[in-house]
């Protein structure tokens, strides 16, 4: 099943990391793969940008590729692009990665919108961390440790869209 267009989706998601090569990228594969699996679900759009645009236009991290293809999903087809301010009016929902980014993603958002701003391991709370680590100066083994930390925050994130998505319908 092809993800919606934001227009057309009952939900919308950006997830949010330094550069977009590596954690956003990965999160963004995994919920879209996960999504693909339930058909019967809410239509979510999903992308995923980084705070900084050191990266723009690149693939993400091959070692990133490797290890979500490993976990059966691709994500060599994605492309890094910084985050924009109106980004923060266009997604329902924005995640990131750890607190540094939520900080930038807080002074972009006005006030109103600041509801939307979470960290990702927030709807993990058993991994018993609050930042999913930056795995792109290390081995191998940190790109599995994220994939591990995206996958069970995913599990904690579906009510939550399951729950946004009923909220929209009934306005």
């Amino acid at each position: 099943m092809p993800e919606p267009e934001i227009s057309a989706a009952d939900v919308s998601v950006l997830l949010v990391c330094m550069g977009n090569i590596c954690r956003s990228p990965m999160a963004e594969g995994w919920l879209s793969h996960r999504l693909r699996s339930r058909p019967e679900g809410p239509r979510v759009y999903v992308d995923s940008a980084g705070t900084h645009g050191y990266h723009a236009g690149s693939a993400p991290d091959p070692r990133a590729q490797a290890a979500t293809a490993r976990r059966g999903f691709h994500i060599g087809h994605l492309q890094a692009r910084q985050v924009v301010t109106e980004d923060i009016q266009r997604f329902d929902l924005l995640l990131a990665m750890d607190s540094d980014n939520l900080e930038f993603l807080a002074q972009l958002a006005p006030d109103a919108s600041r509801h939307k701003l979470r960290r990702l391991l927030d709807f993990a709370p058993a991994a018993g961390i609050v930042d999913v680590p930056d795995p792109y100066y290390g081995g191998d083994t940190g790109f599995e440790r994220v994939l591990d930390l995206v996958e069970a925050a995913v599990d904690g994130l579906m009510p939550e869209l399951e729950s946004l998505a009923a909220a929209r319908r009934t306005r």
